[in-house]
Formats: structure tokens, sequence, C-alpha cells
């Protein structure tokens, strides 16, 4: 008798999803014409990042070890990222997206590793795919610089204050967003028109995921929340996009993160929590993108050669005008960020305060190349067990080329 509820239930079961799918036999037909292969209907492309961090250096010890690591002493010419993006609609409700990094640094010594960056599969419930579901590994909705994509940012890496939230801004989980078709392809327009846009992340968008960052797997049972609200507005020929961003979960720190003589908490697990507001006005020809979060995380205290649950804040605002000349961009921009916490992801929790001035030009001859200058002012106190009263500041330019396919 079981075994028959069991077989009821699951015929019930695939029923319901078959039903998910169900389309008129017209649009069948007209699908089988339009779409003769799955694989037609995948795109490849991808990009590649070049850099030499060393011109004007006045520091050698300043270093930021979560965007770039040639930074600083015996650093040289780097390949920053080499990305393979592999994406496409094999379904009306069904899109997938796979990009792995073959320019990953698992230490300043070790480069060029292949590792993956984004899995997952988004699942329409509507003939618009208004509302979805995208399940895997992806980026964290939280923060505009955090999911808009390094090959379209101005900057050459994300500020401290909201990219210590995540390394590498992704994870594993599952989340639900909501927009509008019309916003969906407003959303698809800022990124194609070159204006820096962030991507389709929903008007609204929430979920669940593991919390430990990307490629590694849960380490205490709990889930990390979180949930994010945003939408672009148009007035007149300018568009300006706000949003209110937060999630909650708790982070287990790894034995290997820790210095053999650091004091932790018995479970290691500490709160982590955050909240962020954002404002961005695209730039036509003018440009604002600032963000500033507040929350709760570990982080290192030399007082007590402990990591202990702190306040953390940070922000920055980031000033371009993008000029059109012929078939040429030319967009200045200047970056001031600040950040006062610690990186929960970094030995020991490493206390940060961060104050950095970036003054730069993107350079794009062609869609398919790239050059950036960028002149950093940066003063940086980033502490742990090891190195306990570590104040650098110093100066750089930095150059990167990239190639667009």
């Amino acid at each position: 008798m079981s075994g028959f509820r069991n077989l009821s239930i699951l015929c019930l079961c695939v029923f319901s999803a078959s039903s998910l799918f169900a389309q008129p036999d017209s649009l069948l037909k007209k699908d089988t014409v339009i779409q003769q292969k799955w694989y037609d209907a995948i795109s490849v492309r991808g990009y590649i990042q070049v850099r030499y961090n060393r011109l004007l250096e006045t520091n050698p010890l300043l270093k930021n070890e979560q965007g770039d690591k040639s930074w600083g002493e015996n650093g040289g010419f780097f390949l920053r990222r080499m990305r393979l993006i592999f994406s496409g609609q094999i379904n009306k409700r069904v899109y997938f997206y796979l990009q792995p990094d073959f320019a990953s640094s698992v230490s300043s010594g070790n480069l060029h590793f292949g590792q993956l960056r984004d899995a997952y599969l988004d699942l329409g419930f509507d003939k618009k795919n208004e509302f979805r579901i995208r399940i895997g590994q992806s980026k964290i909705p939280y923060g505009f610089e955090n999911m808009q994509s390094s090959q379209n940012r101005l900057p050459l890496d994300r500020a401290d204050g909201t990219n210590s939230a995540m390394a590498n801004e992704r994870d594993l989980g599952a989340f639900f967003y909501w927009a509008p078709d019309r916003v969906r392809k407003q959303y698809a327009m800022l990124v194609k028109a070159g204006l820096k846009g962030s991507g389709d992340y929903g008007v609204v968008g929430f979920g669940a995921f593991n919390g430990q960052t990307a490629n590694k797997p849960e380490a205490n049972n709990t889930r990390h929340w979180v949930g994010r609200i945003s939408y672009p507005f148009n007035s007149g020929k300018q568009i300006f996009e706000t949003s209110l961003q937060g999630y909650s979960g708790k982070y287990k720190l790894e034995e290997a993160q820790m210095s053999s003589g650091v004091k932790v908490n018995s479970t290691r697990n500490y709160t982590d929590q955050r909240l962020a507001g954002t404002f961005v006005l695209y730039p036509q020809p003018f440009g604002i993108q600032a963000e500033y979060n507040i929350g709760r995380g570990p982080a290192f205290n030399k007082q007590t050669d402990s990591v202990e649950l702190s306040k953390l804040s940070g922000g920055y605002i980031t000033l371009s005008y993008l000029n059109r000349i012929s078939k040429q961009l030319i967009i200045p921009f200047a970056r001031a960020h600040y950040y006062d916490g610690g990186k929960k992801h970094e030995l020991d929790a490493r206390k940060y305060h961060v104050r950095e001035l970036e003054i730069g030009v993107e350079w794009q001859p062609v869609p398919q190349f790239e050059l950036v200058c960028h002149y950093t002012m940066s003063r940086r106190r980033f502490e742990d067990y090891v190195l306990r009263d570590n104040l650098q500041s110093g100066r750089l330019l930095r150059i990167q080329a990239q190639v667009n396919f």
C-alpha cells in the first residue's frame, strides 16, 4: 500500500513539473522550426586583463591582498583575469551561465590556476521570465559594484568597503528575482550601451546561500539570507538607480585562516551582518556611483590577540564623464573610498582601516580593446597576529590592457 502511495506522489510531481513547461501545440511546432538544436542557443564570449602596477611606486610594502596580488614588492606584469563565459537560453524558461577563470592565484607564488566563478541556471515561471529562480554558484545580490562585471567596471579593483562582504562576490545558493520585462530590457541596455550597468539582478531579489564564500563548502549548518530592492528611474535623458540591500548569517573561521597564537571563540562562528544603500546616475555624459554599508563581523583585535565580533563601515563614491569621439570612448573617472572593519576571509580576520583616492581614464578605441591608466593614492592599515602595527602609505600608477571577445 505504501508503495502505491509513493508511486502516486511521484506521478503527481512529474505531472506538476511537466505542466510548468506545457505549451500549446502551435508553439511547440514553432519551436521545432526556429530552434532545431539546443546548442544553437549557446554563446561563448570572454575577456583577458593584463596589468602592471609598479610605475611611479613610492612604497613597495603597500599591498591589496583581496584586490590585486601584484601590488608592491616582487610584483611584475600580471594576468589579472582570463575569463570564458558560456551561456544560453536553452529553453523558453531555462537559462544557464558558466564562467571559469584561468588566471586564479592561490598565492603570490602560484599563478594562473583554473577556478570556477559562476555555474548556475535560471528557471522562469512565466512566459517573459519576469519571475525566476537562480540555483548554483553566482554573485550574491549585495552591492552594485560587487555585481558589476570587472569587464565593465571603471576602477581596476572593487572598493574595500563593500567588497569586504564576500571574497569573489559569489557563493552557492538559491535566489528569487523579479523584474518587469521593460526593466529587464533596460538593465541589458545599460550594459550593452557602455553605461557601466551592473546587469539584471531584478527589481526584487532575495535568497539563501552557504555563507563561506565561493568554492568553499558549508561549515556550520546555517544559511546566510540576503535581500535587495533596486529600481532604475528615467528623468528626461538621464537614468538613475537606487538600491537597498542587506544580508545576515553566521560565518565560521577556518583553522587555516588563523595564526597559531590568535584567540577565537569556542565555535569559531561569528555573526556576519550588513546593510547597504546605493545611488547610481548613469554617465550621460556625467556619472555618479556611490555606496555605503554598515554591519558587524569578525575582526582581529591586537590589544587582546583575538578575533572578536566588531562593528564595520565603509563605502565609496565614483565620478565619471563619458566622451564619445567618433567610435571611440574616453572616460575619465575618480573614486574615493573608505573602510574600517575586518575581512573575515583573510588571515585572523585581518583588521583594516583604508583611505584611498584613485584618478584614472579608460580609453576604448574599438569595442574589443580597452586601456586603463589609474593613479592610486593610498593609506592602508592592515593588521593581524603577525602584522602588529602595519600602516602603509604610498602612491602608484597602474596600467591595464583588456581584450574583449
